[in-house]
């Protein structure tokens, strides 16, 4: 069973209790999120106690958000702000110090950091530079495509004990999808899916970048797509806004398929909620390794 790890939303535990509290007609508490993963898990628990808005989309890569001044504007209107952390949204702070709302600056009860309680995975072992590419000094942020890492509070038990419900039976239905395929290879385009495929029992074994954000070189792709022959890989992972024309190369020279999964909410249509869009990427996967 998939279990609440409170200390991750004290933020949003302390201000949803106040609100509960509060008298009929108090107003919304107005929660902005960096990523839609987490909108969605709020809208979820919070239900109409909540305004939620995320300042990325789903389509789009979390790691370069263009800071404009509607993002501020919306910021300086929040009275909670939840960051994936572990440098995914890094660009953020910038936006946050552009709203000037002293509710969600660094330290302050409304800011929220979810990735407090997440066993971090891939944090380097080593020194990190920029020689490396885009190497994360603090590990993998990509933990909310895992549903068991998923934070859940909530003031209300009913709705804390229904969407928990909801999520081991949705959980259970992925299992049993992906069982099959437990141990199969695939490779990646950029390593986002490291939590969801661990979740699940499938090996990444490659990546088509030559280190993470670097263009792969020829003699890259070339050791890739022998690589990829000779351990039977019939599924490569990219992202939307990946090069899908590239990586459509590389799988047909190696005699796999390009599986495009988004890695957060909102990435596809009609995948506008959390069980929602993990749900496309377990059918997606399993139908293609089938």
């Amino acid at each position: 069973m998939i279990r609440a790890r409170a200390t991750t939303f004290a933020g949003l535990l302390i201000l949803l209790g106040v609100l509960s509290t509060a008298a009929e007609g108090a107003h919304k508490l107005r929660v902005v999120t960096t990523i839609p993963d987490f909108k969605a898990l709020v809208e979820e628990i919070g239900g109409d106690l909540v305004d939620v808005d995320a300042l990325a989309r789903g389509y789009q890569n979390a790691h370069e958000i263009e800071i404009r001044p509607s993002l501020m504007l919306r910021l300086r209107r929040a009275d909670l702000f939840v960051e994936n952390g572990l440098e995914l949204d890094a660009w953020s702070d910038v936006a946050v110090q552009g709203a000037n709302n002293p509710k969600i600056v660094r330290g302050a009860v409304g800011r929220v950091d979810a990735s407090r309680a997440v066993n971090v995975l891939e944090v380097p072992s080593t020194r990190v530079d920029r020689s490396l590419g885009d190497v994360h000094p603090l590990g993998n942020p990509h933990y909310s495509l895992d549903p068991g890492l998923m934070p859940i509070v909530t003031t209300f038990e009913k709705n804390r004990e229904a969407f928990l419900a909801r999520l081991d039976d949705a959980t259970g239905r992925w299992t049993k999808a992906l069982e099959p395929n437990k141990g199969a290879k695939v490779v990646v385009y950029h390593p986002d899916y490291v939590y969801f495929l661990t979740r699940f029992g499938i090996v990444q074994i490659a990546m088509v970048e030559d280190r993470p954000g670097i263009p792969p070189s020829p003699q890259h792709l070339a050791q890739l797509i022998r690589h990829m022959k000779e351990e039977r890989v019939k599924v490569l992972l990219a992202q939307p806004w990946n090069d899908l024309k590239l990586a459509q190369r590389v799988a047909d020279d190696a005699g796999a398929k390009v599986v495009v999964i988004p890695t957060m909410v909102g990435g596809v249509k009609g995948a506008d909620t959390y069980i929602g869009a993990i749900d496309y990427d377990v059918n997606a996967l399993a139908q293609a390794l089938r």
